[in-house]
């Protein structure tokens, strides 16, 4: 049985397509989720960031890994839904915690996020991954937008720095060039979305955000999680987040203690 929030087609457009909406997911805790981003920027962590240059207007900021020092972030991760959805989207048994984001365009940003696929910036790799962008603000015009079917390109698209717009690993022969979705025709989805309701995309899906031309802020929290097959991988350099110290080798499964498991349903059903 499926979570009630979804249906088996969904599912099966989440493995073809690598994006899904999932409409309602953290419906119940828009508020708490508020309050959480409203923590956030009255005390940034150690990885926020101003994403504009100077004469940009508006403002972008983003921050993540702070659900262990945000209570309203680890609330929402404990109890909303989002675990076993994410698990029925994986097809996985267990379902980890890998990190939260928040993402706050206010009115009159225009710019744009880049193009890009997280997994590259990922020191993660497994099939079974998924991120839930859940805007806190109605959606008409500063949506998240995926590139259907991204998530099974052969080879990676380049990660950059979005501020300095320089490339992230020093080997960019192992990518592919940032593409132009919009100018090369690719399928491209975006939607309209209330306040609680997600878009689900695989860490490989390629995706980016309009910037927010209208007079209301768009808020947004992003959770990413990872399922049986996610290994830890090592990269030619830095990730994002780096998490430092983290003393794993290549093929380990992150570790609990800083990953939290949030569901593992072979034990309930030992339990059962």
């Amino acid at each position: 049985m499926t979570h009630p929030l979804i249906t088996p087609e969904q599912i099966e457009s989440f493995q073809r397509d690598g994006v899904v909406l999932i409409r309602g997911l953290f419906a119940d805790h828009v508020e708490t989720l508020r309050a959480g981003v409203a923590r956030n920027m009255a005390e940034p962590g150690e990885y926020a960031a101003e994403n504009l240059k100077a004469g940009e207007g508006g403002r972008f900021f983003d921050d993540y890994c702070n659900w262990n020092r945000i209570p309203e972030f680890e609330a929402v991760i404990r109890t909303s839904p989002a675990a076993e959805v994410a698990a029925d989207l994986m097809g996985s048994r267990r379902v980890q915690l890998f990190h939260d984001h928040v993402l706050v365009k206010e009115p009159g940003t225009s710019k744009p996020t880049p193009w890009h696929q997280d997994g590259p910036y990922y020191f993660v790799e497994g099939r079974q991954t998924v991120s839930f962008w859940s805007p806190l603000d109605p959606v008409r015009g500063a949506s998240l937008r995926c590139v259907a079917g991204s998530h099974l390109w052969e080879k990676p698209v380049l990660p950059t720095r979005w501020l300095a717009e320089t490339s992230f690993y020093p080997d960019e022969s192992a990518y592919r060039p940032v593409p132009d979705p919009d100018a090369e025709a690719m399928d491209i989805r975006e939607w309209e979305m209330e306040p609680g309701d997600a878009v689900a995309f695989h860490y490989m899906t390629l995706h980016g955000a309009r910037g927010n031309e209208t007079t209301a802020r768009r808020r947004a929290f992003s959770l990413r999680l990872v399922g049986d097959d996610a290994r830890y991988v090592q990269r030619p350099g830095p990730t994002s987040p780096p998490f430092p110290g983290h003393d794993m080798s290549p093929g380990d499964r992150l570790r609990e203690d800083w990953f939290p498991l949030i569901l593992d349903r072979e034990k309930r059903k030992d339990v059962a």
